[in-house]
Parts: structure tokens; sequence; C-alpha cells
């Protein structure tokens, strides 16, 4: 920007910090960001100085001391890329002293970085780099978005950055997620995707610092357990309360960390500790119990882990936690058939061809379990005890695609891994390689993958020789990929290749075997046979549309089990659109958007409905309310509420 601009940016800075920043369209922490780096940090606008990088010893101490955050982050900030993936997007993670310790950026961004001053090790706090999201982040410990010309300084301009504390156990800032763009983005969906991402790797922070204490997950909807928005309070053998999540303290109606700890579980909940042991004991693991608060009585359903499950689970995502009820161990192919001939065709047939390489593609709607199926085939092949590696074509961007297959050598591009990357198709090596959702592989990967598959080699990015690779493919589609290779989407050489055989997976809907499917996967779901449905509650869930298909029965089972108190699902517990008849308002209660496959295994997309469901609750369920908070419309607000299965209480 040259002088004479950078002078009237100064004068606007100048002139808004001594008035009210809101007449003036300026957020009130621009305006305070604005002040101190005026006053107290002394900077110039117009200043061209570059950006302070640590020297090499400081910044490999410095990734040392956060070693543990850096390897719980890693898969989140992959996930989040993915989400708002796009030309000169990046994802950076700071400390708590504006310090670059990672960034997963797409190439576009890369080429930039150097110039714009995003590299690892440079500070980028507010007393180097004035106004920006990381450095206003760490000062405000607030989510903060800061567009263009917000930036104090005239060469940030070009960037927009939405970034989200990340809190320690003892809630005190230990990092900052980011978002940074050199495009237009669209900020309020940016800013929800961060802060979402940012709760996410602080809770799996807060799981490894007491995965050897007992936690309690709590919420006051079943349905949110093991959700983003769930409460965890973790607690000694003698009840004494030890942490508290962000989502905990939002749902108990307290203002800090300081108001939990050291009071015992009793004095929090209304229960007593050893009774509660015993009731827990001999519940199923997965089956909710009801607690209710001290202070006010509120209801919430609770599921306690052991210290020794903790200590298993530690560090995994949300998307990685094992399945409730006996769901540890996935259904064997014999085990999916149930008596409708469709699926019993699809297994006889996939039964014959699985060890015979010959590439099966399943096909189906969504949500009718394309995945499961594939997981079973290659349980029942025999490289069982080889790799399965799942690849879901539609989730990666395409310029992160091609990096994820086929893997890179270190220092292949900036901000690469410091290791490399070995990439799905060489993991996958002697198993089954699984290419979920293919019909969205962009059409200029698919040559390569072709390649690979003829000739059972991978190229690694960056490297010079190649890698010999010995996988059985599955491809699974919810598209119509003839269509795609007549409109020039798909290759054609490619959907022979991958056609051997196509097994076609039929909608919940025209199963004729809703009901023992139903009666097996309550059974599993409450890992026994306790619970029993009632006729009229039967014949309205045979009756239902399904138009989630298994996903949404799934789903639907485990909210019922969760409510129901005599351990029978009578009619009245089913939600309102069970008892429309014969499902005939349910099709058209399907998500008009037309959500993918694979979304609702996505933890951004669960994160997402715990933040619409708690800012519901807070405003006391007033949708438009609700809407304007987020800037989006009543019915995009009701889109999602139906997407997610979100309902007012009754």
């Amino acid at each position: 920007m040259p002088d004479r601009e950078a002078a009237r940016h100064l004068e606007r800075i100048q002139a808004i910090v001594t008035d009210d920043a809101m007449v003036h369209g300026v957020e009130s922490y621009i305006s305070d960001s604005w002040r101190r780096c005026l006053i107290e940090h002394c900077l110039d606008p117009g200043g061209r100085c570059e950006p302070e990088v640590l020297e090499s010893a400081l910044l490999r101490e410095r990734l040392q001391r956060h070693e543990r955050l850096l390897s719980l982050a890693s898969e989140e900030m992959g996930n989040l890329h993915q989400q708002v993936a796009g030309s000169g997007h990046a994802i950076i993670l700071t400390d708590a002293d504006g310090c670059v310790l990672d960034f997963v950026g797409d190439m576009e961004f890369e080429r930039q970085a150097g110039a714009n001053g995003l590299l690892l090790g440079a500070l980028w706090n507010e007393r180097t780099q004035g106004t920006n999201g990381m450095g206003t982040c760490t000062v405000t410990g607030k989510p903060v978005t800061v567009h263009h010309n917000e930036h104090f300084l005239v060469r940030n301009a070009v960037l927009t950055c939405s970034a989200a504390p990340i809190y320690d156990p003892e809630g005190g800032l230990m990092a900052v997620l980011d978002v940074s763009s050199t495009a237009c983005v669209a900020q309020q969906h940016a800013m929800s995707l961060v802060s979402m991402s940012a709760q996410l790797i602080e809770n799996r922070v807060f799981r490894c610092a007491y995965r050897d204490r007992y936690l309690l997950h709590f919420h006051s909807r079943p349905e949110f357990l093991n959700t983003l928005g769930e409460g965890v309070l973790s607690f000694d053998p003698e009840g004494k309360v030890l942490g508290a999540n962000r989502s905990a303290l939002f749902q108990l109606g307290v203002d800090s960390r300081e108001m939990l700890l050291d009071r015992n579980i009793a004095d929090v909940f209304d229960l007593r500790l050893a009774e509660f042991m015993d009731e827990v004991a001999r519940r199923s693991p997965e089956r909710p119990v009801s607690l209710h608060g001290m202070a006010d009585g509120k209801r919430f359903f609770a599921l306690l882990e052991s210290p020794a499950r903790v200590g298993a689970r530690a560090g995994a995502s949300v998307r990685s936690a094992p399945p409730r009820g006996t769901g540890t161990a996935e259904p064997s192919l014999e085990q999916l058939d149930f008596g409708d001939p469709c699926m019993a065709k699809a297994i006889r047939q996939a039964k014959k061809l699985i060890g015979r390489d010959v590439s099966l593609l399943l096909s189906g709607p969504t949500g009718v379990g394309k995945g499961l199926f594939a997981k079973a085939l290659h349980a029942y092949s025999d490289r069982a005890d080889k790799p399965f590696v799942t690849v879901n074509c539609a989730a990666i961007p395409e310029t992160l695609i091609e990096s994820e297959l086929f893997g890179y050598k270190a220092g292949a591009f900036t901000g690469a891994n410091r290791q490399g990357s070995r990439g799905k198709i060489v993991l996958a090596h002697g198993g089954t390689l699984f290419l979920d959702e293919i019909g969205d592989m962009p059409l200029s990967l698919q040559a390569r993958l072709l390649r690979v598959l003829e000739e059972r080699e991978v190229m690694p990015l960056g490297a010079e020789t190649s890698i010999e690779v010995d996988i059985n493919v599955i491809s699974a589609t919810h598209r119509d990929l003839a269509a795609l290779v007549r409109s020039g989407e798909f290759r054609e050489d490619l959907y022979y290749r991958l056609r051997g055989l196509t097994l076609v997976l039929p909608a919940l809907s025209a199963r004729t075997d809703r009901r023992q499917l139903i009666e097996y996967m309550l059974k599993l779901e409450q890992a026994g046979d306790r619970i029993r449905i009632e006729p009229d509650a039967m014949r309205m869930l045979l009756d239902y549309a399904w138009p989630g298909n298994i996903r949404e029965l799934r789903n639907t089972l485990r909210t019922l089990i969760a409510l129901c108190d005599d351990e029978r699902i009578a009619a009245a517990d089913l939600a309102d659109e069970f008892h429309q008849t014969a499902g005939t308002d349910a099709a058209g209660s399907a998500d008009p958007d037309g959500s993918e496959e694979g979304e609702s295994h996505n933890p951004l997309a669960s994160a997402e409905c715990a933040v619409l469901l708690r800012e519901l609750e807070a405003m006391r369920w007033n949708v438009a309310k609700v809407a304007r908070s987020f800037g989006v419309s009543r019915n995009t607000l009701y889109r999602k509420m139906r997407r997610y299965g979100i309902k007012p209480p009754r």
C-alpha cells in the first residue's frame, strides 16, 4: 500500500480510537487493539519491518515444550483445512505468545507465506505485528475475526484472520488456532468452524491430562453425549472434583472452574457416590444415568468412564471414539444379512469375488452402511489381518487429496510434515483401500489413481523412485457414475477399472427385513436385550420413511434407549415425525441441503450441532434471536436444526 494510503489508514485508526468504534462499524476489540498498538507498542501502520522469527534452537525448544499439543492438534487442523479448503487458505497454530508452531496451507497460500511472514517460529503477537487474529486473540482470550484493513499494519491488510483460543485444563491460555486467508471467505462460517475445532483440541488435551482419573460426561439432552457440547468433570476415587471442561461450566451455569474444583461430586449432583458407582456397574456401559444438579435440580444424562478406559482413549478424537454398546467389534458379512433379498444377493456376490482381484463398487443412498459393508468385506477376505484404510474423497479438498493419497517426501513443499507422509495408498499395503464417495474425486487426480491401480506402484510427491503396493480396492458412491462419465466429470477408463462388479445396497425404507434389523440394532446398542419395543412403537418405526437410512435408525435407537425409564420403548417416547401416518411427511423432513455421507462422522459436523444446541438453550429457543447471532436467516437455521434432529424440549 502506498505511503499516502498508509497515512489515510493511520488517520482512520486515530479517529476511531478516540470516538465510539461501533458508530464506525468497528468491533470494540479491534479499536481496543489499535489503541494498544498506538500507545503501548508505538507501531507505525506503514512500517515494513519483517516479522520476528525465533532462532532454530529456541524454536526447537518451544516445539518440544508443546509436543503433546502439536500431536493432539494435528488431526483437527487437517479436518478444519478440509472444511475451509479453497485457494489461499491456511490453518495456523500458535502458542500463548503468538509464536507459530504449525500450519497447514494449500499450495497458493504456501507460495505467499514467506512474504506474509507466516513461517514456523514467527511471532504474531500485537507487539510485533499489530492487530491480527492470532495476536489479538492471545490478548482478549476470546474468538476474534480481523478482516483486511482491520489489521493495524497495512502490510497485513491482504489477510483475513479468524482465531479462537485453546485453554489448558487449569483454565490458562495455552494456544490459538487460526484460519488465515488471502481470498474472500465467509467470516461467520470460518469463525464458527475455527471455534469448534479449538474446542475439540481443548477437549482432547483435557482427556489426556486426566487419563488416570474418572470422567463424568453429562448433558441435558442424551443425544448430545459424546459430542462437543457435553460437559466433562474429572474426579478422584473419593469424589473430589479435579477438573472441568468449558462445556461443563456452561451446562452447570457456573462462571469459573474455581466454583467446582475441590468440591465433592455429590455437592455438584444430587447423588451418593457409592450408590452411583453401583448403579453404573449394573447398567450397560453406554446407557446413560439420570442425574439432577444440586443447585437448581436441572436434569442431566450422564456416562461414567473409568480411569482404565480413559487412559486407553486418551488422545483420541471424537471421530475415533469407540462406538456405544458392544459395537467395538464390527459385524461380520453374515451378520449383515437379515433376510432382505437385495442385501442377500450383494453379500452372496461379494463373497465369491472378494479374493479374486476384482474391484467392487458399492452403490446406494447416503447412510445405508456402505462403509460398514466394506469393513465386513475386508474382515471376510484373506487380508483381514492387514490394514483397512479409508479415504473419503468428498471430505478432502483437491489441494490436499494428492498428498493424502500418494504421500510426500520430507521438504516436498512449504509446511509439509517434517518427517514426510507415506500416504493412504502405501498405508493400505497388503490390505484394503476403501475409496468412499469416489464420484467426488477431482478429475485431475483420477489419471494418477488409475495408474496406481494398473501398475501397482505409487510415486510420492517430491520422490524420485516409486513404491510397490499390493492393495485390494473397494469403492463406494451415492452418485450415478455412468452419468458422470457421460458428462465428462469422471474418467471412463477409471470407471471400468473400479467397476468390476457393482453391489447395490438398498435404502432402509425399501428393505423387507426392517423389523429384524431394528431388533438387532436395539440389542447391539444396549449391549443386551433388557429393553423392548412395544407393538405400537414398532409399528411407527416400521412405517417411518427413514430418509437418513441406517445412520438415522442407529441415532434414533440410541436416543430412545437413553430416554426410556421402564426398559420399554413406547409410542410416546418417539419424536413427532414418527406419529405421522406411514411416514407421509417424513421424506419431506430430509435435509434440503442434501448433506453428503460422512458428515455425521466428521467431528466438525458434530461440533456444529453442539454449538447450535448450546446457543438455542442459552437464548431459550428463540430461533429468530439465534439466527441473528449467527448472521443467517431463520430458514437456514431451521434447515440445520432438521439436519441434526434438534427439536425444542417437550
